[in-house]
């Protein structure tokens, strides 16, 4: 079942495999159902035409986005290299606590297609391709979307503090296109995968599998909904092992391509 939300004259709407649902169906009600009732209802209702509109971000106005940090031996080892600060981050990448932090609310996320952003005030700024889970209000996983978390890796380098500012700024989080509902045991062994282009010349690409995750997927959500509810559902990003080089910062124009499974997000830096 593939779930994606779009920009229709009369406003946003969802559709199930290509064909949209009846209006009064949307991310926050199937969010607070179990799993098997979520596609229980999904499967009983009618479809109302090919959805044609362009996509929006596959989530509602006040989902939280999440995210996990350091969760690969990559990460860990850019964050030591960016900061100097390495027993800091060696110390997290191995502590029985995950690094979680808060990235986005829904409102603040863009969709494929969709414009993002670079800070202003940073020289160092790239974007990390992550899986990203869909949780819903029973702290289950129902599903997984594509993920880009464009941070400034000059302002986090500069003091591990300075983190919600390097994380936290319009069009720094894009999600997209759509939300694959499928269980934990198919996303195991995903391939995660990103190109970059700048003026049409091939910039950066590469690949790495989920498997290569330290945390677990049942892991970081057990801590997530440790004393956080999540009415509605959630979404967690899962954290990046793909790391450009450090003399690599996103322009203005360049397109960056992220793959995850079967899930294809593109955007273009503004």
């Amino acid at each position: 079942m593939y779930l994606t939300r779009h920009q229709t004259t009369s406003g946003p709407r969802w559709a199930l495999n290509g064909e949209y649902l009846p209006t009064h169906i949307n991310l926050d009600l199937l969010l607070e159902l179990p799993g098997e009732a979520l596609r229980g209802l999904l499967e009983s209702v009618p479809n109302e035409g090919v959805a044609h509109d362009p996509f929006l971000p596959p989530l509602e106005p006040m989902h939280e986005v999440w995210a996990g940090g350091v969760t690969y031996l990559s990460s860990e080892q850019a964050r030591e290299a960016e900061s100097g600060e390495g027993d800091l981050y060696a110390r997290v990448y191995v502590a029985e606590r995950p690094e979680l932090f808060l990235k986005a609310i829904g409102w603040r996320a863009v969709g494929h297609d969709h414009p993002v952003r670079i800070r202003k005030d940073s020289h160092w700024d790239v974007p990390e391709p992550e899986l990203v889970l869909v949780i819903n209000r029973h702290l289950e996983v129902v599903g997984y979307t594509a993920g880009n978390d464009v941070p400034s890796r000059e302002i986090e380098g500069e003091n591990s503090l300075y983190l919600p500012q390097a994380k936290i700024y319009d069009g720094s989080c894009a999600l997209g296109p759509g939300i694959l509902l499928v269980d934990l045991a198919s996303m195991r062994d995903l391939s995660i995968g990103m190109i970059i282009r700048r003026s049409g010349e091939l910039a950066y690409k590469d690949e790495i599998s989920v498997s290569q995750m330290k945390r677990g997927f049942e892991e970081l959500v057990t801590y997530l909904g440790r004393e956080l509810s999540f009415p509605q559902g959630a979404f967690l990003m899962t954290g990046t092992g793909l790391v450009p080089p450090d003399d690599f910062t996103l322009h203005s124009g360049d397109k960056v391509e992220i793959t995850v499974g079967e899930l294809t997000l593109e955007n273009e830096v503004a």
